[in-house]
């Protein structure tokens, strides 16, 4: 296996986080199936490839910037490490008092504008300084600290998580009228999810702290 590939153990966690992260209704859900069901599937493919491209420059930018730091400052990328975890924590709580965020107005129908939709689905990424703190702050827990293959990982890691969301978020802009209406009429479903999404990333910050305790 080339050395850029996280083990085995390590893909089958992060492969179950990303899913859980597709699946959990947010911003960008909320953007992808709203448009779609005002503008057209179209459109809402096109929100979705902008938010996708938003995504792979956030994860450039991250992996540039913690591989740095694990050269330059292996402590403090540890240290960074159990603050992620400490986040990952905050987030698992926020899920169950919360809930997720899913608040789509009832729009009427329009003409699709594919172009302005991209450019938008890459704003809601670009712009949003949650998604940039959660990256540093989530990818570092699949990254052993001083590791000389953590830049080949981290991009790795980023594109791993892209390939399995797109088919996710596919899905559900191709069912965006009954994902919508399951969503907004069965708030068990949303519970269901928000208790999945805080047990997954519990069990990341119990790892990454009983690692650090050791």
């Amino acid at each position: 296996m080339p050395a850029f590939i996280p083990d085995w153990p390590t893909l089958a966690a992060f492969a179950a986080a990303a899913i859980v992260l597709a699946i959990t209704p947010g911003p960008d859900m909320t953007l992808f199936l709203s448009r779609t069901l005002s503008q057209g599937r179209a459109a809402g493919f096109a929100c979705m490839f902008g938010a996708y491209a938003g995504v792979t420059v956030h994860t450039a930018m991250v992996a540039l910037g913690l591989s740095a730091l694990i050269v330059a400052a292996p402590a403090a990328f540890a240290a960074l490490k159990i603050v992620g975890a400490g986040y990952l924590v905050w987030l698992a709580i926020d899920a169950i008092r919360n809930g997720s965020s899913l608040s789509m107005k009832a729009e009427k129908r329009q003409a699709p504008h594919i172009g302005a939709s991209f450019l938008t689905g890459v704003g809601i990424n670009l712009l949003n300084p949650k998604i940039i703190l959660f990256f540093m702050t989530f990818l570092p827990q699949f990254v052993v600290t001083g590791d000389p293959h953590a830049t080949g990982k981290f991009f790795f890691l980023g594109a791993m998580f892209v390939v399995i969301a797109v088919p996710i978020t596919s899905a559900m802009v191709l069912a965006a009228g009954w994902m919508a209406e399951t969503l907004r009429t069965r708030p068990f479903v949303t519970r269901v999810l928000d208790w999945l999404m805080a047990g997954v990333f519990g069990a990341f910050a119990v790892k990454i702290l009983t690692t650090q305790a050791r």
